[in-house]
């Protein structure tokens, strides 16, 4: 395997300018999925690695479950420092279990106490809160009931024109349409799983605010208006309620408010072509998904054959 058994962990660092590329230069819902996409693709792979460090650097330690054979110098010797990477890998994926346990079991909480302020309220697709405070956010599938539901306080509706209550309303349902809500599960997870990969953490909660955007203005037919419920909302809510940060998130206003009055993005299918700086990037940051991806199969796949013809020879002894 050599020192390409490290690769899926370096790779990540070009999360920073794949974000910033794909979040200005693509259309919003391509953005979000291409950088959803990678963010899982480069987490798996950067976790795989640690787990193939893990086998093969600690198999010689005493006390150690695995077999015998697996701590030979032929297999130790297919991970360069296996005798500094394997001892490593132990915390480090102590660490990455614990932090994407504590995302899901922050995902779980937020969703049980959105079903506890929901409880008694109709069951129609939008639940409208007897609370003076202004806010709304989509709260995604995964509750007592199954489906996704928008929810808006009245301090919210009362505070909004007729106009943008409905951008208010397109708006939300474009983020339960899209899916919004396991998108941003799994670029939390991915970021848990590897720090490098915050980057695309933060580019996915824009762009899936931008998707949203664009969806609504779609819908309404007006970029203006859907920019000025936007503003509003902003300015009204303030400051994202404790109990669901999640859901409520609106992104960098300013920018979002910005792109809608600025002409509307490409078409969703569209990319730059190749031999532009822009296409080059973001072709470049595809080719490095799938050689992470490459790079962890070979590893696994030559891996498992080291082990097993080890296994089989001390059988044969």
């Amino acid at each position: 395997m050599g020192l390409f058994v490290f690769l899926p962990l370096v790779l990540p660092l070009t999360a920073w300018p794949v974000a910033r590329l794909a979040e200005h230069h693509l259309h919003p819902r391509t953005a979000t999925r291409l950088l959803t996409g990678a963010a899982a693709v480069l987490a798996v792979c950067s976790t795989l690695c640690l787990a193939l460090l893990l086998i093969v650097g600690t198999a010689q330690l005493p006390g150690n479950p695995l077999p015998d054979a697996w701590s030979d110098p032929e297999v130790r010797a297919a991970v360069p420092y296996d005798e500094i990477a394997g001892p490593l890998a132990i915390p480090a994926l102590g660490a990455v279990a614990a932090a994407c346990g504590r995302v899901l079991l922050r995902h779980r909480r937020t969703l049980r106490r959105a079903a506890r302020a929901l409880a008694g309220l109709p069951d129609a697709p939008v639940a409208v809160l007897p609370d003076p405070e202004p806010y709304a956010y989509a709260l995604p599938a995964g509750t007592r009931r199954g489906r996704g539901r928008v929810v808006v306080s009245r301090g919210m509706l009362d505070r909004l024109r007729p106009a943008e209550r409905r951008a208010l309303f397109a708006h939300e349902r474009a983020h339960l349409a899209g899916g919004h809500g396991r998108l941003l599960l799994v670029v939390r997870l991915a970021a848990a799983a590897n720090p490098f990969l915050r980057p695309l953490r933060t580019a996915v909660a824009y762009t899936t605010e931008r998707w949203a955007d664009e969806e609504a203005a779609d819908r309404i037919g007006s970029r203006r208006t859907v920019a000025r419920a936007v503003g509003r909302a902003a300015l009204l809510s303030g400051t994202v309620p404790a109990s669901l940060p999640a859901f409520a998130a609106a992104g960098p206003v300013p920018r979002r408010v910005a792109a809608l009055l600025a002409p509307p993005p490409p078409a969703p299918r569209a990319w730059p072509p190749v031999f532009t700086a822009v296409g080059l990037a973001l072709w470049s940051a595809v080719a490095g998904v799938a050689a992470s991806t490459l790079a962890s199969a070979n590893s696994a796949l030559t891996l498992y054959t080291v082990l097993k013809a080890a296994t089989l020879l001390q059988d044969n002894l």
